[in-house]
């Protein structure tokens, strides 16, 4: 999943997913047949009732949740708006406060946890100042309105002319976010300034001469539909107008802005621990991601302890190739080999559609619920290929009628090689993100902060996991692959060790890259962006890893408890059907089923 950006709302708002787990009661992950109580309906309205006043705070995320009535908005980041809502949620607090969780169903005490969860884990961030944070490598307010052009609904006039409407909000939004960066200049809170060198670079790319030259009309317009034909002219003349005299104009004051101001008076520390109040703000991130109360310590050895055991199977499947040399001279080799070379950015992208089309009929094998929303694969913009990761999945929404979208990066592409092509595909589409968050979004009977959650250590876990499943689907088909799925799983155990390395331990970025080159066969260039993610957004590299582990310890217990009762399928179903989950509470609703599967007929 894209990390950054604008998906980050989703992130941050629907899920914040921090607080003791042991509030989470197991009672509340079995059923229950006691009927719906007057303490449900009034649960049930408050959850509507905060669910409708995020969608019109945030109207970027109402945007990408399928709610279209928003859509000529752009959400208020001024500092009366943020203090308003800090107040608002404090508020909320107090509400929740007030609802009776022993006369709730069963079905809505696990609601009511998990909302009361997220509130808590809210109410704990606001100490630090995230949002003096809106513009990174990774994204921000500089590519926010090409992302949102991307995912736009484009079926009516009103479509593009709500568009329109927030186009010409763009000066407002780079005002914002401009005295957002000064406040947090003020503070000594702003990205590391070695991870801001490509920054300008991207916001140039939003800079155009002519307005069809830009990502925003390009992206509004690939596509368009036959029955707006008569409108066309119009509408593009509209779009045209608005980037020549609202959006343009103002991403040169933010270049000019961040090129004189900005990064010259950017930190120089790279470790969170080195902003105000920062070591507590990274433990608060760490808790956030995984969802567990492992302290980065833990997590460090827990990394060391994965690497060691990755590059043991490493050995095996190069010794199955036949290569005389080390595991590092093999990543080089693999990545240097001309038949794993792709000629074109033409075939990277057929390689990667064409194996996405035959993992979808041998899904049913190992799931029995698979997802209606369907996929598509696309490159990476061009706009932000060349600071972003190898792939990324964006969501879609049956609402909106948009489908997800797998977005793989072309860039450099001496460094993309046709044996890391299998186990990107099963983390970004199916059985990975796309496959899980479609189920999710798809669970009508769960409220709407649910359906759309965001539990970090759960859908990326999920996602690693997913690359794990390639052996019974049948995609690993030759040493070369295996050796491909393992270097994905050595990169997330790498960030293990380099996230909580950096942040907590006083490492180097050199110190970093070193261990990145030592232990991985990555390209020069994936490893120095890599770095720079974690970098700019500490804890969320952890989540894979983690997350990964606890569903394949969850899944080797029901197979040893339930023998031959256990079905691979059932176990994922029990897994997916709930949304994504804070993993403790993954573990309390697998264990009640096993329970349950124990004893029955």
């Amino acid at each position: 999943m894209k990390v950054r950006s604008t998906l980050a709302v989703l992130w941050l708002l629907a899920s914040a997913c921090a607080t003791s787990s042991s509030s989470l009661s197991s009672s509340s992950l079995s059923s229950s047949s006691r009927p719906p109580s007057a303490e449900d309906a009034r649960f049930t309205a408050l959850l509507e009732e905060d669910w409708e006043r995020n969608l019109r705070e945030y109207p970027t995320m109402a945007t990408y949740v399928g709610d279209l009535r928003y859509n000529d908005r752009l959400t208020d980041e001024s500092f009366e708006a943020i203090a308003r809502r800090k107040q608002e949620l404090q508020a909320l607090s107090g509400r929740l406060k007030t609802v009776d969780r022993s006369r709730l169903s069963a079905a809505h005490q696990l609601n009511y946890d998990l909302f009361l969860r997220n509130v808590a884990s809210g109410l704990e961030g606001q100490r630090f100042p995230e949002e003096y944070l809106p513009i990174s490598q990774l994204g921000g307010v500089h590519d926010q309105m090409a992302e949102l052009a991307q995912i736009a609904p484009k079926r009516t006039v009103k479509d593009i002319q709500d568009f329109v409407k927030r186009l010409r909000a763009v000066p407002l939004m780079v005002d914002q976010s401009i005295a957002l960066m000064r406040k947090g200049l003020e503070a000594g809170v702003t990205p590391p300034r070695v991870t801001l060198r490509d920054v300008a670079g991207l916001i140039r790319n939003q800079i155009v001469e002519s307005p069809e030259q830009s990502p925003v009309y390009r992206a509004l317009f690939e596509g368009f539909p036959p029955s707006l034909k008569e409108e066309e002219p119009r509408l593009r003349a509209e779009v045209a107008t608005a980037l020549r005299e609202a959006v343009v104009p103002s991403y040169r004051k933010l270049l000019a802005f961040f090129e004189a101001d900005y990064y010259p008076r950017a930190r120089e520390s790279i470790a969170m621990s080195a902003l105000p109040d920062g070591a507590a703000w990274y433990a608060y991130r760490v808790k956030e991601m995984t969802t567990t109360d492992l302290s980065p310590e833990a997590i460090h050895q827990l990394g060391q302890a994965e690497v060691k055991r990755i590059l043991t199977e490493m050995e095996k499947v190069k010794e199955e190739a036949g290569f005389k040399g080390s595991v590092q001279q093999f990543a080089q080799f693999l990545l240097k080999e001309p038949r794993f070379a792709f000629r074109s950015r033409e075939e990277l992208l057929m390689t990667y559609r064409d194996l996405t089309k035959r993992l979808d009929p041998a899904l049913p094998k190992l799931f029995r619920t698979l997802p209606r929303l369907t996929y598509g694969v696309l490159p990476v913009p061009a706009y932000s290929e060349k600071t972003v990761p190898a792939g990324y999945y964006m969501p879609g929404s049956l609402e909106a009628g948009r489908a997800g979208y797998f977005f793989v990066n072309t860039y450099d592409l001496p460094s993309r090689s046709k044996w890391m092509v299998d186990a990107l595909v099963l983390h970004e589409t199916v059985p990975g993100h796309h496959f899980q968050v479609s189920l999710a979004q798809e669970q009508g009977e769960v409220p709407s902060f649910r359906r759309h959650g965001f539990y970090g250590a759960f859908v990326e876990g999920w996602g690693l996991y997913a690359e794990s499943l390639g052996y019974e689907l049948g995609v690993y088909q030759d040493p070369y692959a295996k050796f491909g799925r393992l270097a994905s799983e050595m990169l997330r155990a790498i960030r293990l060790v380099v996230d909580t390395g950096l942040h907590s331990q006083g490492w180097t970025r050199e110190q970093a890259l070193a261990f990145f080159r030592e232990n991985s066969g990555e390209p020069e260039h994936d490893i120095v962006v890599e770095v720079d993610r974690y970098i700019v957004n500490p804890g969320q590299a952890l989540c894979y890893k983690v997350g990964e582990l606890k569903i394949q310890e969850l899944r080797a217990w029901a197979a040893r408890e339930l023998g031959p009762r256990f079905d691979v399928r059932t176990f994922h179903d029990v897994v997916l059907r709930s949304g994504a989950l804070p993993l403790p509470v993954l573990e309390r609703h697998v264990k009640a089923w096993g329970a349950q599967a124990q004893t029955a007929p």
